[in-house]
This record gives C-alpha cells, sequence and structure tokens, in this order.
C-alpha cells in the first residue's frame, strides 16, 4: 500500500488478515454464473456473524446487506461481483482453486472480500448519515446477473440515491485508483456472418462458389470500417475470432460461419458501424456470387459514469490515497461490464483500483485479467475497503 494511504483499515491489522482468509477462500472455491451457492452461503455467514441484515435471492444467489448509519437521510449501494469462469487455473500456491476447470481469474473474491471489509467496518463504525446497501451480485461475466437483479426489483426493494462499483486492474501500480467521469466500459455486441456458396472439389474451382475466399475479403473489408468510416476520435473495435468451414482438404464448403465482436461506447456509432457491416457483407457476397446473413447477439450496454458522481469517487479515493495517485486520464477500456445495467437504472459511478505487479506462478510475472496464473494482490485488500469507507463519508457525510 502507498506510504499516504489513510484508510480506515490498516494494512497488517486484524480486519486486513480475516480478509485475506475469506479472500483466499472464496478463490479455493469458485463458481460459475448463477450458481454461486457456496459463494453465496459463504459470504452470509460472514454478514450474519456480524449482525448484519441481508436480504438474499435477487438473481438466485444474489445477496443485497444493509448498514444504517446513526441519523437516516439518503441510500447508496455498493456493488461487488462473485462469479468465477470456466478456466483452469495453473497456479501452485495453497489457495488454488479446487473446482477442477473453474478459477477467480478476473478477481471478483477480491471485490466480494473488500465489499465484506468494509460492511463489517461500517456495521462497527456507522457514524455516517443515511443508509448503505452492499450488493453481492452473481453473473457478470455470463448472463447479465446485474441486469436481472434490476429486473427482480433491486431498487424498488433497495431504492438508492446513486450505486457505485469498483474493478481491480492489473498493471496499475498498487496504491493508485483511476476515476473516469464518463465512459469507463465498452459495450459489446456478439456479431454472427453465415456465407453461403456452392461447394465442390478443390481442383475444380471453376465449378464452384468459393465461400471461403468471400469470408476472406469480408474480414479483410470490415477492418476498413473503424479505419475509413469512423473519426480518428471516436473509438470502436471489430474483431473477427472464429471461423467454421469444411471438414477436409480437398473439399470446398458449401458455408462458412464466422463469430465475433464489436465493441462501441456511443449506441449511435454502434448502429452505425452495424449499418456499414451489412452494406460490406450483402455487396462482397453479390459480388462473388454468394449469399450471406448477418446477426448480432446485443451483449452489455457501455458503462458510462455519471460525471457528478465520479467525482465524489474521486474525492473519496485522494482522501485515501491522495490526489496524485487518483489518476483522471486513463483511457476507458474495450472491455464489457454488466455493472452498466445497473448504471443504466441509477446514477453512479464505476472505478478502477490498482493491483499492481502480483508474482504469479510459475513465471512470476505479472498477469493481466482472464490469465490462468492470475491471482488477486492481497496487499490492496485493505485499501479497496478503505476506498468503500471513505465513499460512505463522502457521499453520505
Amino acid at each position: 500500500m502507498s506510504n499516504k494511504a489513510k484508510g480506515a483499515i490498516k494494512e497488517h491489522s486484524d480486519l486486513h488478515q480475516q480478509m485475506i482468509s475469506w479472500r483466499h477462500y472464496l478463490h479455493k472455491h469458485p463458481e460459475l454464473s448463477f450458481k454461486e451457492d457456496i459463494t453465496s452461503d459463504y459470504i452470509a455467514s460472514i454478514l450474519e456473524s456480524h449482525d448484519i441484515e441481508m436480504h438474499r435471492g435477487l438473481a438466485g444467489t444474489g445477496i443485497v446487506a444493509t448498514v444504517h448509519g446513526k441519523q437516516s437521510g439518503n441510500a447508496i449501494a455498493l456493488r461487488a461481483d462473485m462469479d468465477a469462469l470456466p478456466l483452469h487455473e495453473k497456479n501452485t500456491f495453497s489457495h488454488k482453486s479446487t473446482h477442477q476447470g473453474k478459477m477467480h481469474a478476473c478477481g471478483h473474491d477480491g471485490h466480494s472480500t473488500m465489499l465484506l471489509g468494509a460492511a463489517t467496518y461500517l456495521k462497527e463504525n456507522n457514524d455516517f448519515t443515511g443508509t448503505v446497501h452492499f450488493i453481492f451480485q452473481p453473473a457478470e461475466e455470463d448472463g447479465a446477473g446485474g441486469k436481472v437483479m434490476v429486473e427482480e426489483g433491486l431498487f424498488e426493494l433497495f431504492p438508492c440515491k446513486a450505486v457505485y462499483g469498483m474493478h481491480n486492474w492489473p498493471g496499475l501500480e498498487k496504491g493508485k485508483f483511476a476515476v473516469h467521469d464518463k465512459a469507463v466500459m465498452a459495450a459489446v455486441d456478439t456479431i454472427h456472418i453465415t456465407v453461403t456458396g456452392k461447394g465442390g472439389h478443390a481442383a475444380m474451382p471453376e465449378q464452384i462458389i468459393d465461400p471461403i475466399l468471400t469470408g476472406a475479403q469480408i474480414i479483410s473489408a470490415l477492418q476498413s470500417i473503424v479505419s475509413r468510416n469512423l473519426s480518428p476520435m471516436e473509438s470502436a473495435v471489430i474483431s473477427i475470432t472464429m471461423l467454421e468451414a469444411g471438414h477436409t482438404h480437398n473439399v470446398i464448403p458449401d458455408t462458412v460461419k464466422m463469430t465475433g465482436t464489436l465493441r462501441y461506447f456511443d449506441p449511435a456509432l454502434g448502429n452505425k458501424i452495424k449499418q456499414r457491416m451489412q452494406e460490406i457483407i450483402t455487396h462482397s457476397t453479390q459480388a462473388m456470387g454468394c449469399t450471406a446473413s448477418l446477426d448480432f447477439d446485443d451483449g452489455y450496454p457501455a458503462t458510462i459514469n455519471t460525471p457528478e458522481h465520479a467525482q465524489l469517487c474521486a474525492s473519496a479515493a485522494s482522501a485515501v490515497v491522495g490526489t496524485q495517485a487518483v489518476l483522471r486520464d486513463l483511457s476507458p477500456s474495450m472491455g464489457a461490464e454488466d455493472f452498466s445495467y445497473i448504471l443504466n437504472a441509477s446514477q453512479g459511478a464505476y472505478i478502477w483500483i490498482g493491483n499492481g505487479e502480483t508474482p504469479n506462478e510459475p513465471s512470476g510475472s505479472n498477469c493481466m485479467l482472464h490469465n490462468t496464473q492470475y491471482d488477486f494482490n492481497d496487499e490492496i485488500l485493505p485499501l479497496g475497503a478503505s476506498y468503500w469507507v471513505e465513499l460512505v463519508k463522502t457521499v453520505l457525510g
């Protein structure tokens, strides 16, 4: 932790040691989206042991815990995700996953632990005005658990002035935070393209209509959209990531299926890109004698902060680590986050906390998110929990 850190929860304190044990338990018992039964029960047991009231069952395994201040007033919500990824962990430390093919490779174990730490601290130190709801959300990785919680009445059951989220960020130095005024994470849509031609013998190309050649030209042409149809000031990504075609070396198939991802921040820009993709695919296939279909699976919308609440987050983080350690100019990420559904239903903000460069076995190198050798940095647990505590004081007084 930065030597400037002035958080309520100190490094190496008893609560820090408790949080490490909580985090290691969660890391050893990862569960996938909407199946976080052990995780939910464990979090609930800790809340219950500290006499913190809670509501269970939203989105199946979700928990909303509540701590009241000494005086009545506005309510805010703090959110952490708790699901894992379908990855086989390659680390060998003692708290590695015991669930084959499942791993906390995105730090949701740490996110839940920091929120638990803040909840237990505020339960004993509730010198604020109002109410804090602690949202432990399932299915961020796959299933839009945030959307489900909202649809099942999250804000009707727990009305809030604003809601806040936080994600660890590998590569961002330990002891630093990043706060964006508006765009934080991109929208994501899944692309499905099917090109149909006329298959036949690979040695007799004059008798066939080649969907593979057509598909290759489509892939190349799609890359021109970002470079030639958008302003250099606009951000978007088109990536074709999967191809399904053929079954042997000497037969040209009838069809090619392509799957990919589209990322953007502005919905209007997303629609413009989709229209241009359709034009390119239609004309490319017509020129080559094929036919094609283009479909999109709508994914998570963009995560866009409310500027005034981003400023409150920056103020809270500055109170913990100092203004110089709160970065306000980092570029947003093209990754996606289902906290976007929560921000679409409420004002609020989503920030990043530096995960630093943590040693990961066996290489000892720093790993990014969704890596089989990733691990959350236990040293930042008190820093993140202290940020939550300070944010409550900043917003509720």
